[in-house]
Formats: structure tokens, C-alpha cells, sequence
């Protein structure tokens, strides 16, 4: 672990230069091509640098926040879009944290306009709801995290179906993710003043691919492959197919790009285990793309003239969802002993406090 840390403080130290680069570059170079070929060199250091490590959760978050967060942001300030290309232009310190962080920048330049209940009342998920949700959230991956531990451990291993395993696995991700984010925008509204941008809402509500996938699930990768991805192709397509068919390549092209860089991620998690990637994710979001693709064209076929009832399409959807995930999706986490490394981590973290402790103990006694 200690050296570990010293790794992803170099990382960062890398990180936090070659934005400033960025950033100077974005004042000397003009956007478009010229202002891309001075940003590919720090777009590949950024592809780089999670090599450097090895664990699943300083390694994880690290290669989704400048391996795919940060590029792709970088991407859109090479040609003048995106939340880095904010007018007025934002100064250097928030644009090295909103550059590799899902920081949201409020824009309160309108100080004689009237107030917009509609932005004033729609605060960040973490601050719609309530501790009491959070705590249910906490308590249930509390359970989880026991259920795990007793699957590892006991003896009556055999009688628990691995396809249940990964259900349990899918659920404590998503719980955590939620809890983790929750703390990390309260962090981020009490110190800087700045609201992290959403990541869910309420998927298991979802009534069809097309709501789960653009309204409810991993809104912060959504959010960034829109303008990246999704537009360029819808773009290029409406002059081949016109506008009616052309969201169907590009929500294919978009669900395609989001598969490679979800392998890429593995890649980055797997190689500290010494494993090679099997597809499997990037064939899972094919797969959904391709599924998606045609729920739009159906419906733009039938034009409102048929539609299931919310129940039915919305239990449709999550079985979907959750049978393609514990199919192709899920067994990533097994193959890459995410969950076997994570508890090492854990046990790593614990003793590390441990000896902290320890060594204060002793310190205090000494006097």
C-alpha cells in the first residue's frame, strides 16, 4: 500500500501539470486542429498513467477519471465545447478540477435576471434525498458486505448459485456508488462550493432501455459521450438517412465507444491480476446498442399507437437489464478477482489504521 500511494501521488502530480499545459494551451492555440495536435500527447499520458496502478479502488477511480473523464472533456476543449470551454473562462484551478472530476459549474452571471425556480429547486441527487434514505442505502450494503464475507468463508459455498453471487455483487455496486457519490457532493458543496454532477436516478424505475440508459443509469458517462459521440454521429447521418433514422447509427456508435473504453477500464483493473480482457463487457453494451436501436425504431414505427403498461415494460426492462449483466457483464468483476483484491484492500486499510494507532498509543504512553 505504501508504495501504492506514492505511485498515485506522482500520478496526480502528472495529472495536475499536464492540465496546466492544457490550459495554456487552450489560451495560445485557437480551437480546432491545432489546439487537438497540441492536446493528443497529454491525452495519451492520460491513457498511460493508470498503468501505474495496480489497485482496484485508488487504480479504478483514477483510470475513469483522466483515462475516460478527463480525454474526453479534453476533446471537446480542442474544439471549443464542453465545460471546460465556459465563458467566461473559468481560472486554472477549477479547470484542473472540473477537467478530471464530475464537477457541475453553476453559472450565476445573471445577477439582475429574475430567479428560475426551475434551477433554483432542482438541487444535486445527494441533496434531494434524505439521511433516512442514505441510511437504508448504508445499512443494506452493510448486509451485503456480510453476505459476501459468508460466501467467501463459509463451507456451505456449494449450495449458493454463482448467477445469485453476482446479483448480491450488482447491488452492493450500486448502493456504494450511490453513498460514495452522496459524501463526495456534500465534500464538494461545503468546500468549494460546487455541485457534482448526477450519476443516478432511480434505475430500477426504469419503463424501457431508452429511460435506463438516458434518464436513470450512469448519468455522468451519458453525459459525457452525448456531445463526444452521440452528436458528431447524429451529425454525419442526418445528411446520409435524414433525421428520423439517424439517431439509430448513432445510439449505436455511442453504446460502441461506451463498450471499448468500459473494457478499457477492465483492462486497467484485470492487469493487476495479471489478466487478459475476454470482450465480454464491450459485447454486453454491443448487445444493449443494438437492442436499444431497434425499441427506437419500433417506436418510431408504431407512433404512439401501441404502448405496454408502465408495470409490465418496466419489469421487462430491469429483468432485461440484470439477465445481459449477470450473462456478460458482472462475471468481469469474478474474472478479475475484483471482489477477492478488494477485500485484501480492506484488510490492507485496516491494518494500516491499526498500526496508526498503535504507534499514537505508544507515543502518548512514552510521555
Amino acid at each position: 500500500m505504501e508504495g501504492e500511494m506514492k505511485n498515485f501521488i506522482k500520478v496526480w502530480l502528472s495529472v495536475t501539470i499536464s492540465l496546466c499545459y492544457c490550459y495554456a494551451i487552450g489560451k495560445m492555440a485557437s480551437k480546432g486542429i491545432k489546439r487537438l495536435i497540441c492536446l493528443i500527447p497529454v491525452v495519451c499520458i492520460f491513457l498511460y498513467l493508470p498503468l501505474c496502478l495496480t489497485s482496484v479502488h485508488i487504480g479504478g477511480t483514477t483510470a475513469f477519471f483522466i483515462a475516460w473523464l478527463a480525454n474526453f472533456k479534453l476533446l471537446l476543449f480542442a474544439f471549443g465545447l464542453g465545460p471546460l470551454s465556459s465563458h467566461p473562462p473559468i481560472s486554472l484551478p477549477l479547470f484542473v478540477i472540473v477537467s478530471c472530476l464530475p464537477i457541475k459549474i453553476q453559472n450565476n452571471n445573471n445577477h439582475n435576471s429574475k430567479p428560475n425556480p426551475s434551477q433554483n429547486n432542482n438541487p444535486s441527487p445527494g441533496a434531494r434525498e434524505g439521511p433516512l434514505n442514505y441510511a437504508i442505502k448504508g445499512l443494506l450494503v452493510a448486509i451485503l458486505v456480510q453476505l459476501q464475507l459468508a460466501y467467501e468463508y463459509s463451507d456451505y459455498v456449494l449450495f449458493v448459485h454463482p448467477k445469485l453471487i453476482l446479483l448480491v455483487y450488482s447491488i452492493h455496486m450500486y448502493f456504494l456508488l450511490e453513498l460514495i457519490l452522496a459524501a463526495s457532493a456534500a465534500v464538494a458543496r461545503a468546500t468549494l462550493g460546487l455541485e457534482l454532477e448526477p450519476q443516478f436516478k432511480e434505475p430500477y424505475l426504469s419503463t424501457s432501455l431508452q429511460d435506463f440508459w438516458g434518464k436513470r443509469w450512469n448519468l455522468m458517462v451519458t453525459g459525457i459521450l452525448r456531445p463526444t459521440v452521440y452528436k458528431p454521429t447524429l451529425h454525419i447521418f442526418t445528411r446520409v438517412t435524414g433525421r428520423k433514422w439517424a439517431s439509430l447509427p448513432a445510439v449505436f456508435a455511442t453504446f460502441l465507444v461506451s463498450g471499448f473504453m468500459h473494457q478499457l477500464m477492465f483492462f486497467y483493473l484485470g492487469r493487476g491480476a495479471g489478466l487478459k480482457p475476454t470482450w465480454g463487457v464491450t459485447w454486453f453494451f454491443v448487445l444493449h446498442g443494438v437492442c436499444l436501436a431497434v425499441e427506437l425504431a419500433l417506436k418510431k414505427a408504431v407512433t404512439g399507437r401501441f404502448r405496454l403498461p408502465r408495470i409490465i415494460s418496466g419489469l421487462l426492462t430491469v429483468a432485461f437489464v440484470m439477465v445481459t449483466g449477470c450473462w456478460l457483464f458482472f462475471p468481469q468483476f469474478t474474472h478479475c478477482k475484483l471482489d477477492e483484491r478488494a477485500f485484501e484492500e480492506y484488510a490492507a486499510l485496516g491494518a494500516f489504521f491499526r498500526n496508526v494507532w498503535s504507534s499514537f498509543v505508544r507515543a502518548c504512553k512514552a510521555k
